[in-house]
């Protein structure tokens, strides 16, 4: 393997004295995971920040040998690391994509969307700028990785107006009206998922609820069980933003 490409930074790990294994998304080539040398100086601390552009040369003289990387920085969000909301954010993002992707297999619709939603995060710090673009990142992920909802038409009567709930079990849009007997036994389906545009703070935690619950089901077993709670408490602080109990 012999590649330049840009990437967004994911993750780091530690590797021997100095170095790290780094995950990187690239637009091409997906996933990509390898040894960074001097990752851990002062260097390269700063560029090596989740969320983070660079441009990356990845090399590897076979496949089973661990790819040797070296970065350049392009594009810095280490001062979003400042706010809480935004560090929150950018953290979990980046660490779902490291965790739920497999390497090197392509996902252009992800770069694109990951880079989009880091890109609102640092044009609109506050919440609500970004916040309909995490549900929707989270709503692709679960897309591309085979597990996408059904929120066309209503599970059990095929309307496709006055879409609000979701069936937990099987994924589908409920109606109002085939919705009312099951109230608190649904998820809820938030306007701005299905019409676009953004959304108030409460309804993006209307929508992290809903992504939240597919996430942990079919992406996030108990592998990863600290990242549903960096997750959890990322929706806590965006719930005690909205003013929710």
């Amino acid at each position: 393997m012999r590649l330049t490409t840009p990437a967004i930074v994911l993750a780091l790990r530690s590797h021997g004295e100095h170095g790290a294994v780094v995950r990187l998304l690239t637009p091409n080539h997906g996933l990509v995971a390898g040894y960074v040398r001097g990752a851990r100086g002062r260097r390269m601390r700063p560029v090596l920040i989740a969320g983070n552009l660079v441009e990356a040369q990845v090399s590897a003289r076979t496949d089973a040998q661990l790819p040797q990387i070296s970065v350049e920085l392009t594009h810095s969000r280490g001062p979003l690391l400042t706010e809480p909301l935004p560090a929150a954010a950018i953290e979990w993002a980046a660490a779902l994509t490291a965790t739920a992707l497999p390497e090197q297999q392509p996902y252009p619709r992800l770069f694109q969307a990951l880079s989009g939603l880091l890109d609102a995060i640092e044009a609109a710090p506050s919440a609500s700028g970004w916040g309909a673009a995490l549900v929707r990142y989270e709503l692709l992920m679960l897309a591309e990785l085979g597990f996408g909802l059904d929120l066309e038409s209503c599970a059990a009567s095929g309307a496709t107006d006055q879409l609000v709930a979701v069936s937990p079990r099987s994924g589908r849009a409920v109606s109002a009206a085939e919705a009312a007997p099951y109230a608190g036994r649904l998820l809820p389906l938030p306007p701005f998922v299905r019409d676009g545009g953004p959304a108030a703070l409460p309804d993006t935690v209307d929508g992290l609820t809903l992504t939240g619950h597919f996430l942990a089901r079919d992406l996030l077993t108990d592998r990863a069980e600290s990242l549903n709670e960096g997750r959890a408490r990322l929706v806590e602080r965006l719930r005690r933003a909205a003013g929710m109990p």
